[in-house]
């Protein structure tokens, strides 16, 4: 075992296990969908509605570990998986054109909501609230693209030379104006030390992996998809990059954050446009990567 600096407690197997669990739904999706929706659509049906439940087995083997398993969060995050996928079949059945039926806005409004108001974390111990965020994310996934079968979310993460240059494309045009916009605003602060190679490019990755991949498949490969049924392209694109930006309120602030709020909302136009050229959510989160890189490493 190892222990992971400046956290306080040690990386043991339950903890790999829990992790690795939590990935492999996101992982299954992102690059063998088809394949694991083929399986899923074989068993009968109450099987597929229960096989969620086991989303619930990374909260007990880390929570297990610290000594805070508490049942009625085992009992939540047991049973909230089964409804979202229950309320996503629901709607496949009433809404076969897939215009957007009322479930699946309900399905997004609670998992945004759980996610940003930080209402499940403190089933979890310190540092480790992220588990939350990937179990709500999986549940979403396994929801929205193995029962619902949500056409157009673009879910796949086998990149192309066309995914990077759409990325850089929206990057290049956004950059210029938020770093104008976060000076003048006093949100941004250039570094006077450039950050090592090395930094840079660890940090790109983590946050493409954790943070870009699952709100980029939440708000455009989810949301966006849903809305642009409803409204059109560009009163989705709209709509959703003001809910994005609605999303950071409370990020680095005690109260409302309207500078963060602004700066998102214009991220999200960016990101919107980079996923619905080819509504591929790999594209937009490598711009959203791109974005939260340069902001955290030279300008936070």
């Amino acid at each position: 075992m190892s222990s992971l600096s400046g956290l306080g407690f040690t990386i043991g197997p339950a903890l790999i296990i829990a992790a690795l669990l939590a990935l492999t739904p996101l992982i299954a999706a992102a690059f063998f969908l088809s394949g694991l929706t083929a399986w899923v659509e074989r068993l009968p049906l109450p099987l597929r509605l229960l096989l969620p439940i086991l989303l619930c087995v990374p909260y007990a083997l880390v929570t297990d570990t610290f000594g805070m398993l508490r049942w009625q969060w085992l009992i939540l995050y047991a049973l909230l998986p089964v409804a979202i996928a229950w309320l996503l079949w629901q709607a496949r059945q009433a809404d076969r054109a897939q215009r957007g039926d009322w479930r699946d806005f309900l399905v997004l409004g609670a998992l945004g909501l759980a996610v940003d108001l930080r209402w499940l974390e403190s089933a979890w111990p310190p540092h480790l609230a992220v588990f939350s965020k990937m179990l709500l994310l999986d549940a979403g996934i396994y929801g929205f693209l193995v029962i619902r079968q949500l056409e157009g979310v673009g879910f796949d993460l086998r990149l192309r030379p066309r995914d990077v240059f759409t990325a850089l494309r929206e990057f290049a045009w956004y950059a210029p104006i938020a770093i104008a916009l976060g000076l003048s605003f006093g949100f941004l602060h250039l570094h006077a030390l450039w950050p090592r190679p090395l930094s840079v490019a660890g940090g790109f990755l983590f946050t493409f992996a954790f943070i870009a991949i699952p709100e980029e498949l939440f708000f455009r490969g989810w949301m966006q998809n849903l809305l642009e049924r409803r409204l059109g392209r560009t009163p989705a694109l709209l709509a959703t990059a003001v809910l994005f930006g609605l999303s950071h309120f409370n990020k680095r602030a005690a109260h409302f954050n309207w500078r963060y709020v602004a700066l998102a909302a214009l991220a999200g136009i960016a990101y919107g446009r980079a996923w619905r050229r080819d509504r591929r959510v790999g594209a937009s989160a490598i711009t959203h990567a791109c974005v939260d890189t340069i902001w955290s490493q030279w300008l936070r």
